[in-house]
């Protein structure tokens, strides 16, 4: 009998789709100012993970203050296989692995190593509200080469507004003039 359910289970996980298997990138929701608390949580439990922060400058009454913020305020990004999504789902701060049809959407791998290049860069980033609006550019050069964003003028900086679709959440990048080229 024993031996009749082991052989259910062994055909079970036969029939997973390989994208069940291979760790991808995913994108956790998590609550709101909970995100390094779930980061931690993560680490004990051995689950890569790339909690993206920004530093901020913060009056109080007696002095002013540098504090590391989320990029993305109530997200993180998880690597792991679909098959171990309970490990993260169980962290009582994570809401939801974020996807459509109550399915996780992986992140293109490219996009996670260009944004985890670019910050370990030490440029000024910051977030941003997501734009759907504006002229497409490619950022061309630079430690950000390879994302498309929307491109906006704040100052006398350009700024280009690197977004990640599958969240809508945006961060705002300066950039040369000559680092980006129009997307056609």
């Amino acid at each position: 009998m024993a031996d009749m359910s082991l052989r259910v289970v062994e055909s079970r996980l036969t029939t997973l789709p390989p994208s069940y298997l291979e760790p991808r990138w995913y994108a956790a929701h998590v609550c709101a100012n909970h995100e390094k608390r779930v980061a931690t949580e993560l680490g004990i439990r051995e689950v890569q993970h790339f909690l993206p922060l920004y530093r901020s400058a913060r009056q109080w009454s007696d002095r002013r203050v540098q504090v590391e913020l989320p990029l993305f305020p109530g997200y993180l990004f998880v690597r792991m296989a679909l098959q171990d999504r309970l490990c993260v789902l169980q962290i009582s701060s994570v809401v939801r692995l974020v996807g459509f049809n109550s399915l996780p959407t992986a992140l293109p791998d490219e996009e996670i190593d260009i944004l985890r290049s670019g910050l370990s860069k030490g440029l000024c980033v910051e977030p941003h509200p997501f734009l759907t609006v504006g002229r497409r550019v490619r950022i061309a050069h630079g430690p950000f080469a390879g994302f498309q964003g929307v491109l906006s003028r704040r100052r006398k900086n350009l700024r280009v507004v690197v977004s990640v679709e599958l969240i809508e959440r945006s961060i705002a990048v300066e950039v040369d003039a000559s680092e980006i080229t129009p997307c056609s």
